[in-house]
């Protein structure tokens, strides 16, 4: 796929249940849909520089979506769950 690790990852998902998962060290991204598991591995680890323990990936299907007479479809996209060794953090999520 992608020689370069930010084509990989594509923006980190920060929803309310997605913060609770960040407390079990685990951090939620949106990937590119042909990326693999140890693609968005070595993407983490190259651009935040921590030690990845686990990825799980979701493919997600776009919505229907209505205005008025039209019907159309938001896009499909995946997303990875990124578990991080103990001590380690991505400051991006938290703010800082």
């Amino acid at each position: 796929m992608a020689a370069n690790p930010r084509e990989v990852l594509i923006r980190p998902l920060v929803t309310e249940k997605t913060s609770g998962m960040m407390q079990d060290n685990k951090y939620t991204f949106e990937v590119a849909l042909k990326a693999t598991k140890t693609e968005i591995r070595q993407a983490v680890e190259t651009i935040f520089k921590v030690k990845v323990i686990d990825v799980k990936t979701i493919r997600v299907g776009g919505k229907v979506k209505r205005m008025g007479a039209s019907v159309g479809r938001t896009s499909d996209y995946k997303k990875a769950i990124v578990k991080l060794a103990e001590g380690n953090t991505i400051p991006v999520f938290e703010g800082r």
